[in-house]
C-alpha cells in the first residue's frame, strides 16, 4: 500500500508539470486517487435557512480509503460579495486529482461538472450580488419568500449532456476547458472554505453512512439546511426519492411572491399584517427586468475594464516596466475599480429606493381601494 501512494506521489509531481500555473494553485496536492469517483446523486436542495447564505453543492472527497460524500449545504460567505466556486476532481497522469472549491467575487473554472442548482457547468445562475444584497433565482434555487424577499426567477436552460459526471477528463469524463473568464476569475482574490465548511467536510468523513462503499453512490443524507447538521429537519431525506438536483416540483406556487400569506410584514417574521396587500405581478415583473438590466450594464463595463487593464498590463511586459511602474499601475488600476464599484452601489441603492417607494405607492392604492368596501353599511 506504501509502495502504491509513493508511486502515485510521483505521477502527480510529474502531472503537476502539465498543469498551468493558474490551475496548479488550485490542486490539494496528495489527494490523488487511481479509481474515479462516483457518479453524483440526485437530491432535493433543502429550503434556505437566511437571507444570504448560499448553496455549496455536495461533492465526493476522499478519505483514507474510500471514497465519500459530503452533502451539499447552504452556507455563510466569509465576505459579502463573494460567491462559491466548486470543487472539482480532474483527470491528471493516470490519477484522479482533487481541485478545491474557493470563494471569489466571480465563479470560476469547476471542471464543467454539472452539479444543479445553478451550476450547469459553466458559471452560475443561482443568484448574484447587488450592493450588499445577495438576490436568489427561484427557477433554480428552494427559497421562502417568507423568509427571503430578494428573489427573481429566470429560466436556466442546461445543455449539459453529462448530467451526474463527477469528473474532468478521462474516461467518460467532461470535456470542458477553462475560458478566458474562468481565467479572469482564477486571478482574483480567492478565500478558501470557511471553518463551517471545513468541519461540515470533517463530519461527513467520520460518517459510515456516506461511504460509497456503503451507500453504493447513493447517499442517505445527500444535503443539509446548514453545515454538519445530518440530524434532525435540518437533514434531508434519501436522494432515492428527490428530484433530479432542482428544487420541489411545487415551489413555484409555494413561493409566488403574489401570493399575500407568504409574504412578510410589519406583522412579524413570516407572519404578514392582516391589512397587508400583495405586490403587483407586473409590478414586480417590471423591477425584476428593472434589476436585471442594469446587472447587465453593469457586468459589460467590468468586462470592459478587465479587458483594458489586461491590455494595460501586457504592454508593460512587452516594455520590461521596472518594479515601480508597475505597481503605480496596480495602484491606478484598483483606485479605478473602486470607483467602478463605488458607483454601481450608488445605482443598486438609488434603484432600490426608487422600486420601495413605487411598492409604497402600489399598497397604498390598493388600501385605498379596499377602504370603501369595508365601510358600506350592511345589506348594500
Amino acid at each position: 500500500m506504501r509502495i502504491a501512494r509513493l508511486i502515485c506521489s510521483l505521477l502527480l509531481a510529474v502531472g503537476m508539470l502539465a498543469i498551468p500555473v493558474q490551475s496548479r494553485a488550485q490542486v490539494a496536492v496528495g489527494i490523488s486517487v487511481r479509481v474515479g469517483p462516483p457518479v453524483l446523486p440526485v437530491y432535493v436542495q433543502p429550503i434556505c435557512p437566511e437571507p444570504g447564505y448560499i448553496w455549496v453543492p455536495g461533492y465526493w472527497a476522499y478519505g483514507p480509503d474510500d471514497y465519500f460524500w459530503v452533502p451539499g449545504t447552504w452556507a455563510e460567505p466569509p465576505e459579502i460579495g463573494l460567491l462559491w466556486t466548486p470543487g472539482y476532481w480532474g483527470w491528471q497522469q493516470g490519477l484522479y486529482v482533487w481541485y478545491p472549491g474557493y470563494w471569489g467575487p466571480e465563479v470560476g473554472y469547476y471542471g464543467g461538472i454539472n452539479y444543479g442548482f445553478g451550476y450547469t457547468g459553466v458559471g452560475f445562475f443561482g443568484g448574484y450580488w447587488q450592493g450588499r444584497t445577495y438576490y436568489y433565482n427561484r427557477a433554480v434555487t428552494n427559497v421562502d419568500v417568507a423568509v427571503v424577499r430578494n428573489t427573481y426567477n429566470t429560466t436556466v436552460i442546461n445543455n449539459s449532456t453529462n448530467d451526474h459526471v463527477s469528473y474532468n477528463g478521462g474516461p467518460g469524463g467532461t470535456s470542458a476547458r477553462p475560458t478566458s473568464t474562468d481565467m479572469a476569475a482564477a486571478r482574483q482574490h480567492h478565500v478558501q472554505m470557511t471553518s463551517m465548511q471545513m468541519q461540515h467536510q470533517q463530519a461527513a468523513s467520520t460518517n459510515r453512512e456516506l461511504r460509497a462503499s456503503v451507500n453504493h453512490g447513493r447517499p442517505e443524507i445527500p444535503a443539509t439546511a446548514r453545515p454538519g447538521q445530518f440530524n434532525g429537519l435540518d437533514a434531508m431525506g434519501s436522494s432515492r426519492a428527490g428530484n433530479s438536483n432542482r428544487p420541489p416540483e411545487n415551489m413555484k406556487e409555494t413561493n409566488r411572491p403574489e401570493n399575500p400569506s407568504m409574504n412578510t410584514g410589519p406583522g412579524g417574521a413570516g407572519r404578514p399584517p392582516s391589512n397587508a396587500s400583495p405586490v403587483n405581478p407586473a409590478l414586480e415583473r417590471k423591477q425584476q427586468q428593472e434589476m436585471e438590466k442594469m446587472r447587465q450594464q453593469q457586468d459589460a463595463e467590468r468586462q470592459k475594464m478587465d479587458k483594458q487593464h489586461n491590455q494595460e498590463q501586457q504592454k508593460l511586459a512587452r516594455q520590461r516596466a521596472d518594479q515601480p511602474r508597475q505597481e503605480q499601475l496596480q495602484q491606478r488600476q484598483q483606485q479605478q475599480l473602486q470607483q467602478m464599484q463605488q458607483k454601481h452601489d450608488q445605482q443598486s441603492h438609488q434603484l432600490q429606493e426608487r422600486q420601495q417607494r413605487e411598492v409604497q405607492k402600489q399598497q397604498k392604492q390598493s388600501n385605498g381601494k379596499e377602504e370603501p368596501k369595508d365601510n358600506r353599511p350592511p345589506g348594500r
